[in-house]
């Protein structure tokens, strides 16, 4: 029941952020020009990582064509907390921009880190890492399944599954990913790994421009050169008893032991008879 009540929470939040965006007009009285320096960041964004040339191509878009989509900004005591929209705001910035167009909404502080994930999922504005960190927050945050999650923002399952197990990775494979040195389909194939192999295979990739076939040739030969051989020589044993009562019978010790017959000498003129013997034979 808990998981059910939760997931319904989450159906509700997407509602809300799509009514705040494709009905604007309900919004209409909430809609408001802001000073940019008034509005805080959002403490809950998921996002770390901005393109600062991306961001100065979408301000002088702003500038010159405006903002056609409002920032949603909640109210505080000394002014603003941007909810969802920070690349907008950023940009306005960049451009010098002294307002900017804002929808005010009346929410709490989970709200806040919930509209934040969202937005940023729906607008695939998060690179892989913190994609991952945002799908493993909502599944805690609402206590629902991967398959859960997936039906409810639209992504398949194995997307999900997929994107999250990219945590696995060492802080410095995550780096790499981050900073787009290597791709998320290489990143997929090094899952698994130690931390010196991924940074063998990353340094790699990086140097010798790999592509994510030539990643799993290399990493299924290393696999294979980890594995211990277990083929082991077939033991024949045979049966000595004849040979070894003929020499007993000579006056020779003889030993069997599987397909191995000994002979003893007690001295050398032993041997000069057992080879005088032999090579009569």
């Amino acid at each position: 029941m808990k998981s059910q009540k939760l997931g319904r929470g989450l159906d509700a939040l997407l509602g809300e952020i799509d009514e705040a965006y494709e009905n604007e007009g309900s919004f209409r009285d909430a809609i408001v020009e802001l000073s940019v320096k008034e509005i805080k960041p959002n403490p809950y964004q998921p996002r770390k990582h901005f393109d600062e040339t991306s961001l100065v191509e979408l301000g002088e878009s702003i500038k010159k064509d405006g903002l056609l989509q409002p920032i949603v900004v909640s109210e505080d005591i000394d002014g603003y907390i941007l909810i969802a929209g920070e690349r907008r705001l950023r940009a306005s910035k960049l451009a010098k921009l002294k307002t900017i167009r804002a929808i005010v909404l009346n929410t709490d502080e989970q709200k806040m880190r919930q509209f934040a994930l969202i937005e940023n999922i729906q607008r695939d504005e998060l690179n892989a890492v913190e994609l991952a960190e945002a799908y493993s927050e909502l599944i805690k945050m609402y206590d629902v399944t991967q398959e859960e999650l997936a039906n409810k923002i639209h992504k398949s399952r194995t997307h999900i599954t997929n994107t999250i197990r990219l945590l696995q990775l060492s802080s410095k494979t995550q780096k790499a990913l981050v900073e787009k040195k290597t791709t998320a389909g290489h990143a997929k194939v090094l899952i698994g790994l130690d931390e010196k192999q991924q940074q063998l295979i990353v340094n790699s990739i990086i140097g010798q421009k790999l592509s994510v076939r030539e990643v799993e040739t290399i990493i299924k030969s290393m696999k294979n050169e980890k594995k211990p051989s277990y083929a082991k020589s077939t033991q024949v044993e045979y049966d000595f008893s004849d040979i070894k009562e003929i020499f007993n019978n000579l006056g020779y010790k003889a030993k069997t032991s599987k397909n191995k017959l000994t002979i003893e000498f007690e001295n050398e003129s032993q041997i000069s008879n057992f080879l005088s013997y032999i090579s009569k034979q």
